[in-house]
């Protein structure tokens, strides 16, 4: 995938009956809310990243208008 967005929207769209109250684990930050806003709109009602996007504010701000929990791990788990 080209985009953030588009891998996001792939992997809910392939598993989309078992998105609803699922949580979301991404080895890296968000750098703006539009990934946030595709999970809130899955049902999605969980979501555990590393943190550090200067756009951190934005995003947790998405999180919190739809009312969805966000862990930061402070921790990036990119191995490849």
């Amino acid at each position: 995938f080209t985009s953030r967005v588009e891998a996001v929207a792939n992997a809910i769209e392939k598993s989309r009956e078992s998105c609803k109250n699922a949580v979301l684990a991404s080895e890296a930050f968000f750098p703006f809310r539009d990934s946030v806003d595709i999970a809130a709109e899955a049902g999605i009602t969980a979501i555990i990243q590393p943190g550090g996007s200067i756009r951190d504010k934005e995003v947790i701000n998405a999180a919190n208008e739809h009312g969805i929990a966000m862990v930061f791990t402070n921790l990036r788990c990119f191995k490849h």
